[in-house]
């Protein structure tokens, strides 16, 4: 059980019962073919998140405040396929008690549970994929729980909108929906690429940020780096128009692969993570989240489950 809590904040906000928020460490790099590491993902970002100003500027927030429970590391090391199985247990587990759930890799493989969970939680799923590489393949190397398959399920199961790839295999070319994938070379030139994806969304979405959708000068420690990514403030402008005009009802966050020489990679992952909070709770109606005794009512109002759901 974690002793810790997310970002070193006071127990008071961190408990399982108040807490809006749920963060489930991934630490998983068994299908990274070229640099492992991102098993160490987690525990770098939560290092590096004990040392963020928690005042958040934009926002004029300290989003901490809305309670952030930091659970147990999902920690399944025999295979991917266990390890998929054992994510999409644990974020269904929380969605049930209608918290915020938000995941911190480890590989993006990671994210084919995560996705599994939220779609059977949340009618008509917009899949948000911010990464380098389209990462739909059927099967890589035998199996299906690949890092390379990590958006299989997303394209045929929801509606998958794919930002900044620049990386793919000629037989992914063949699977991607064109209308629905936005190229780093074509956004470049595109000035509307922000309103045109979040015009193909629906109304329920889940974020899957891989952090090699940020330019190499950002950030180096991933797995799989590629040059040509985006900026800081172009990548918050979208976020913020994204949480501002959909309901985003969870996220995950993939492929810190840290490093001793590098932990401004490891900043920038706790940053932006805190940065995606601030504007989930900055664009929410106190009234939704408050009741008359102080404690918080469900946070994810368009899930499937009801009360009656509850085990």
């Amino acid at each position: 059980m974690n002793k810790r809590t997310y970002a070193g904040i006071p127990e008071k906000y961190a408990k399982i019962d108040t807490s809006k928020v749920v963060l489930i460490p991934v630490p998983f790099d068994g299908t990274i073919n070229w640099q492992k590491g991102t098993v160490n993902g987690p525990k770098a970002f939560l290092d590096a998140s004990e040392n963020m100003e928690l005042y958040d500027i934009e926002t004029d927030s300290e989003v901490y405040k809305n309670g952030i429970f930091l659970a147990d590391d999902v920690i399944e090391t025999a295979s991917a396929e266990k390890m998929v199985r054992s994510v999409h247990a644990t974020t269904k587990e929380y969605i049930r008690k209608n918290k915020f759930v938000t995941l911190v890799g480890g590989e993006h493989s990671i994210s084919i549970g995560s996705i599994r969970a939220f779609n059977e939680c949340f009618d008509n799923l917009t899949v948000v994929h911010v990464g380098a590489h389209a990462n739909v393949r059927t099967e890589f190397e035998g199996t299906q729980y690949h890092n390379a398959c990590a958006l299989s399920d997303a394209s045929q199961s929801t509606n998958l909108i794919q930002i900044g790839i620049r990386s793919m295999d000629a037989i992914e070319k063949t699977i991607v929906d064109e209308d629905k994938t936005f190229y780093a070379h074509e956004m470049v030139t595109d000035d509307y690429w922000m309103e045109n994806a979040i015009d193909l969304m629906t109304n329920n979405v889940f974020l899957s940020f891989n952090l090699n959708a940020l330019d190499m000068s950002l950030v180096r420690s991933t797995s799989y780096p590629e040059p040509g990514g985006l900026f800081w403030y172009e990548t918050l402008e979208f976020l913020q128009k994204l949480f501002k005009e959909k309901n985003v009802v969870g996220i995950d966050l993939t492929d810190l692969c840290p490093n001793d020489n590098d932990k401004a990679s490891n900043y920038l992952a706790s940053k932006l993570y805190y940065k995606m909070l601030s504007y989930k709770f900055d664009n929410a109606d106190e009234d939704d989240y408050e009741n008359e005794s102080g404690f918080s009512e469900p946070n994810n109002k368009t899930s499937k489950f009801q009360d009656e759901d509850y085990e």
